[in-house]
């Protein structure tokens, strides 16, 4: 079955500049709604075109570019491996595979929402911003229905009322809700990682659980994530560290704002997978030119092969921001069998079409 859920929008990030002196090579890409304003932001454009590229981009669900016609585009550029690798197969695309920069997947909460699940168990708080979720914990909950009225504390804030649940993407078309499912699998299939039907058959009840409550899902983390700023929705939403990184490079409020580390998460390892010798070149370039890097973690990505350029890009914002990830990293299972947890955990059943 082709996941094909979601809107393309358009995102033109590049243009020719009037200081550039030398004709650059355009390049169009697919890529995960995440990366728009990267791609978009006048000083990456600026960059690129230094080294002789225009950049056009559309923005699209990471899983969804599997049933999207890319005939014509130089690369794809979903948010992890998982997807990349069922496209650099469909493609004939040669590996490895540019792997610029990756983010983790974190929680967002607001500050009353992380004390209430602090005392109950639910996660640990360290800085003032910044804690642990301890995900069996929370998987345990969420196994008996567990809603915000049963926590202490919670009768302080009214908005916490109803069923206890994070708020994801829809894991059929969004990278980020396809590896939330894959950490809490494996969370769920005691700390190995799912890997045939019958762990798909053991951790399915509790995954359709964690979807289900939800209802209606966002297409994106941007959107979900804007919601979350803007004090509507959910008050616990996944996300990725990137969103809260640069928001902080920003220096935008961020009031009550707490990021909730998962103590079991999956790295999203964004991947470009070339269809072109042009789409090839441009990973390579966002992977080792100096300027592009910076420019990455200014809009809150780690750079894959360093630390540095991240620790000192985010030193002011230690009470938010784990700049050395301390948390268990959860191996991501074969793209067939993460499709058939996510199609499980949205209530469907059978073969794909």
């Amino acid at each position: 079955m082709l996941l094909i859920g979601g809107v393309v929008a358009a995102v033109v990030a590049g243009r020719h500049t009037e200081d550039q002196g030398t004709a650059t090579k355009t390049v169009r890409g697919v890529i995960g709604s995440e990366k728009a304003e990267f791609f978009a932001d006048p000083d990456v454009v600026k960059a690129l075109a230094a080294q002789g590229y225009t950049v056009k981009t559309e923005a699209s669900g990471s899983w969804a570019m599997e049933g999207l016609d890319l005939k014509g585009y130089d690369f794809a550029f979903p948010s992890s491996q998982a997807p990349a690798d069922e496209l650099a197969d469909k493609y004939t695309a040669q590996k490895p595979l540019p792997r610029p920069f990756y983010s983790p997947l974190v929680v967002v909460a607001h500050r009353g929402a992380a004390e209430v699940l602090a005392a109950n168990g639910l996660a640990t708080l360290g800085e003032k911003n910044r804690g642990t979720l301890k995900m069996a914990a929370y998987l345990d909950a969420a196994r008996r229905d567990r809603t915000w009225q049963q926590l202490k504390g919670a009768e302080q804030y009214g908005e916490l009322t109803g069923t206890l649940y994070i708020a994801t993407t829809d894991p059929e078309t969004s990278n980020s809700g396809a590896l939330y499912l894959a950490a809490a699998s494996y969370v769920a299939n005691g700390g190995k990682v799912v890997t045939g039907d019958a762990d798909v058959d053991r951790t399915a009840p509790l995954l359709r659980k964690l979807v289900s409550v939800q209802g209606a899902q966002q297409s994106s983390t941007d959107a979900a994530f804007r919601d979350f700023i803007s004090g509507v929705g959910n008050p616990l939403v996944l996300v990725y560290e990137s969103q809260v990184a640069s928001l902080l490079a920003q220096d935008q409020s961020v009031d009550d704002l707490t990021v909730l580390y998962p103590d079991t998460t999956v790295n999203s390892d964004h991947t470009i997978v070339p269809l072109t010798e042009e789409g090839r070149a441009l990973g390579e370039l966002l992977s080792t030119d100096p300027q592009l890097r910076k420019l990455a973690v200014r809009h809150g990505f780690r750079p894959q092969g360093a630390t540095a350029e991240f620790t000192a890009a985010t030193a002011d914002h230690t009470t938010y921001l784990m700049q050395k990830l301390t948390v268990r990293q959860a191996p991501v299972p074969a793209s067939e069998v993460l499709h058939d947890m996510a199609r499980r955990a949205r209530g469907q059943t059978g073969d794909p079409a």
